[in-house]
């Protein structure tokens, strides 16, 4: 079937003008681009007025660990609704495969965050996730969850054995098509592994010319991860790791999202901009993603020391315990820049769905208690499991400059939750970019180079982010002048996102969700 989108503004993904013109798709691929095309086709889309765009593609997603659910496509609709049809997935060290399917380690390859249903090699994966996804996935192997498949948490140094098995695991994955991989420092297991390991897992990807994404440890000016008093920051010492690692092993570096959690982190956005640039500007290959909003998913202990969680009930009633936590948490909120209410509840249990959405303070005034002890209280019922959406990870400035950086590219770094308050960065990002760019006065064509050809180039990504004929036919179609998005309803579906084709099947049409399989495990050798 040929669809033919007649006189729209084509955006071509390469950060040039856009020029009015045709697009024809057909056989999930682009068949002609530009001009009057007069070839005869099934269906005929009027886009006059609208941007036609490459299919957007989010540098930074963990959907990958909800294709095989019986209700996958809750995970994917909202992300098809912002103009999304291909994610960069497996980051922050998680990935669904690239252990034994009979590892005892099950419940430890999604660091808490994330269930792989089927666990097993990258082979298996490509095979389960065929005619099963909604959107395309760009994969790469966590190493985190590798690690964790083979001695669970233990934070003893692999042996040689299990270090063998850990990169033949990168090896079967990166021969079968995989983008690179992926280290998470600030999470478990991947924050016991030592150096060598490290570079043992990131030589090995940069032998298939494959790209690192890295979490580093550090997105704060102070973090558990390094001794309170160092001569740098905290943020500056976790990006000065991810740059070694990039130089002593040879790979291509994504810094995963870069912020700066808390006001007295904003101040390093230049410095730590200028470390990028240097690198960049001397030849390494290095560059960022980063966020449309200021805020993002957090936990509920942020601020709550492990000592204190450590101490039996009764001790932790007596005055002088009460009077060093306060302290403690006192300390770190005004080491961090962040207030009580930068922290939004977004999900303490089933039995109080009451406090989801609403800040400790708003809480604390209903209830007649004290912030912290508000604060107590809802770690308490969460059973230190809680979720909050913690602000003042960005501020306007820091937000309009990194937008602008030639090397940012966006990502959403979200994903639909069961149970409590939705994340918007899930439902309303890149529309948000959109708005931003409008605002900041940056041109639409290099908002949306920055959404298809330049995160294309930046993981290796054949034949998408790009309206060219060969290319696949993904295709984004947006109305300028009808986007919006709605900060006090997260879950909200964006306006001005009018068509989306997945490999050359709607997937939304006329601003209606159709979905459908469509998607497709993209792979870096085909």
């Amino acid at each position: 079937m040929k669809t033919l989108f007649k006189n729209g503004m084509l955006y071509d993904g390469t950060g040039s003008a856009p020029e009015k013109g045709d697009l024809l798709i057909g056989d999930s691929r682009i068949l002609a681009v530009g001009g009057e095309i007069t070839e005869p086709a099934d269906q005929i889309v009027n886009a006059e007025g609208l941007m036609v765009c490459p299919g957007l593609i989010d540098a930074h997603s963990h959907n990958d660990f909800f294709y095989d659910r019986e209700n996958a496509e809750k995970y994917y609709r909202p992300f098809i609704r912002q103009g999304i049809t291909t994610q960069v997935t497996g980051n922050c060290s998680f990935s669904p495969f690239g252990m034994d399917p009979d590892t005892p380690y099950r419940d430890k390859l999604g660091g808490g965050l994330f269930d792989a249903r089927h666990p097993g090699s990258f082979a298996d994966f490509k095979n389960r996730a065929k005619g099963n996804l909604y959107v395309n996935f760009v994969p790469l192997i966590g190493q985190g969850s590798v690690r964790a498949g083979i001695s669970g948490y233990n934070p003893a140094p692999l042996t040689a054995e299990q270090l063998e098995r850990e990169l033949q695991a990168v090896r079967e994955a990166m021969e079968g098509g995989a983008f690179g991989g992926s280290l998470g420092f600030m999470y478990e297991p991947d924050r016991y592994a030592k150096e060598d390991e490290i570079l043992a897992f990131a030589k090995e990807i940069a032998k298939y010319g494959g790209i690192l994404t890295i979490h580093p440890r550090a997105c704060s000016r102070i973090s558990a991860d390094y001794p309170l008093l160092t001569k740098k920051s905290h943020l500056e010492l976790g990006l000065d790791e991810a740059v070694d690692i990039m130089k002593k092993s040879g790979c291509r570096l994504e810094y995963s999202h870069l912020i700066f959690t808390g006001e007295r982190s904003w101040p390093l956005k230049d410095k730590m901009l200028a470390v990028f640039h240097r690198e960049h500007d001397g030849g390494s290959p290095i560059a960022f993603d980063n966020y449309a909003f200021h805020y993002g998913a957090s936990v509920i202990t942020v601020v709550y020391p492990e000592w204190y969680a450590s101490l039996p009930k009764e001790q932790t009633q007596k005055p002088a315990v009460r009077f060093k936590l306060e302290l403690t948490i006192l300390m770190y909120r005004k080491l961090l820049g962040i207030d009580w209410d930068d922290m939004v509840v977004a999900y303490i249990s089933d039995e109080h769905p009451e406090y989801e959405g609403r800040t400790i303070p708003e809480i604390a005034a209903d209830e007649g208690l004290s912030n912290l002890d508000m604060y107590l209280k809802l770690v308490e019922l969460s059973g230190r499991s809680g979720s909050i959406y913690l602000g003042k990870y960005y501020n306007e400035d820091i937000v309009h400059t990194l937008m602008d950086d030639e090397l940012s590219v966006f990502m959403t770094d979200a994903w639909v939750v069961e149970k409590g308050l939705q994340n918007i960065a899930a439902f309303q990002t890149f529309p948000q970019f959109f708005l931003l760019a409008k605002r900041y006065g940056i041109p639409y064509e290099k908002i949306v180079r920055k959404m298809t050809g330049a995160t294309a180039d930046r993981f290796g990504i054949p034949r998408r982010g790009y309206l060219r004929p060969g290319y696949q036919a993904d295709v984004t179609v947006l109305n300028a002048g009808a986007l919006r998005v709605d900060e006090k309803k997260p879950d909200a579906v964006p306006g001005g996102v009018v068509h989306v084709y997945v490999n050359g099947v709607p997937a939304l049409r006329d601003g209606i969700y159709l979905g459908g399989r469509n998607g497709e495990v993209v792979l870096k050798n085909q």
